[in-house]
């Protein structure tokens, strides 16, 4: 059996936005010459951790939050820690990295994650809107403070009114919030899982993953001493195995981005989902077409069946895409694809 599994996923968005602390990052597509919206791999790692560890109701690895007070007293934000601890689900598979504190120590994810970007810069697009807040319509419910510049007095009301009087202006109970980015389209995102690490951690201290007396702890409650391609390792215990990974073939295919704010909802539905030990035969499996009909080019989305990789494609995608094979029990086929695919790597005996 191969060591790595691939899987592309297809989703749809309907106007939304994948980030709101900065607004829809976007990047320029050269060739199409056009801003495409995307969401970074960190948070489509993210996301797929937390919906993991809501999956098994257990709570992510506590970080250590660090600051430095200076010699002008004011806090200095330093580098947070992981706690390099196994035994939390979401470190055992999303990895770590904790400098500053001893021996640095740091585990590469097992899991390959790439941005969620469109399927193509032309089957995608990005919309600027402006929003209000607006209270205009009972303004006797909604006071107004004013405030001159560089004070903290406030004005009264006949000083609000002279002023007003005076600069012929009125104060609306409405604020305008400009150039909100917004994206609808086709969206796709790829994952390969490292099955000689997914459930191993490496024992070698030349350049540690754990302490020493991680290691200790781990074998005291059943951590299985083994050697993979990378060297001697300790493996999560079978019976803790078949917990996470039905809950991980979840997560990798039902994952949401929870940041979004109420205004940018979308279902952000999942279209089609491809698996494969052989990365190449995903791109094919769900691929957009250009296509030049003399006037401007256009690109039609494909789920392609005949491509080598096993294609679950659910109901909603043909709304977007002429299909034949979408079926109601597409993703629970899928999810069962990666259990049975995950259950069948022999961790224990690697060599």
């Amino acid at each position: 059996m191969k060591p790595y599994i691939y899987l592309r996923a297809l989703k749809h968005a309907e106007h939304t936005v994948f980030c709101v602390s900065d607004g829809q990052k976007t990047y320029f597509d050269q060739q199409f010459n056009r801003p495409v919206a995307y969401s970074s791999g960190q948070q489509v790692k993210r996301s797929i951790l937390q919906s993991l560890t809501d999956n098994l109701n257990v709570q992510m690895a506590p970080i250590t939050f660090n600051y430095n007070i200076t010699s002008q007293k004011q806090l200095e934000n330093k580098e947070p820690w992981s706690p390099c601890d196994p035994n939390y689900v979401d470190q055992l598979l999303g990895g770590w990295m904790r400098a500053g504190d001893g021996v640095t120590k740091k585990r590469r994810s097992p899991l390959s994650i790439s941005a969620m970007r469109p399927i193509h810069p032309l089957l995608a697009k990005v919309d600027d809107e402006n929003l209000t807040f607006d209270r205009s319509d009972r303004p006797d419910n909604h006071p107004v403070n004013v405030r001159m510049a560089g004070s903290d007095k406030l004005l009264s009301e006949e000083e609000i009114e002279a002023f007003l009087t005076e600069h012929n202006r009125t104060l609306p109970r409405r604020n305008w919030i400009p150039n909100n980015a917004r994206t609808s389209g086709l969206f796709v995102y790829d994952i390969a899982i490292d099955l000689r690490t997914l459930f191993s951690v490496s024992t070698n201290q030349h350049e540690p993953e754990i302490s020493k007396e991680m290691i200790e702890s781990l074998k005291s409650k059943g951590w299985i001493e083994s050697e993979n391609v990378f060297g001697k390792c300790l493996v999560l215990p079978k019976e803790e195995r078949e917990k996470v990974i039905p809950a991980l073939a979840n997560a990798l295919i039902n994952w949401r981005i929870t940041s979004n704010q109420a205004r940018t909802f979308s279902l952000m539905e999942t279209l089609a989902v491809a698996i494969s030990d052989n990365a190449n035969v995903l791109a094919a499996a769900i691929r957009a077409k250009l296509i030049d009909d003399g006037e401007k080019p256009k690109a039609k989305p494909i789920v392609d069946e005949t491509a080598g990789a096993d294609l679950f494609v659910t109901l909603p995608c043909s709304n977007y895409i002429v299909t034949e094979i979408e079926s109601a029990n597409a993703l629970q086929h899928a999810e069962q694809k990666l259990i049975n695919l995950m259950m069948a790597f022999d961790y224990e005996n690697q060599e």
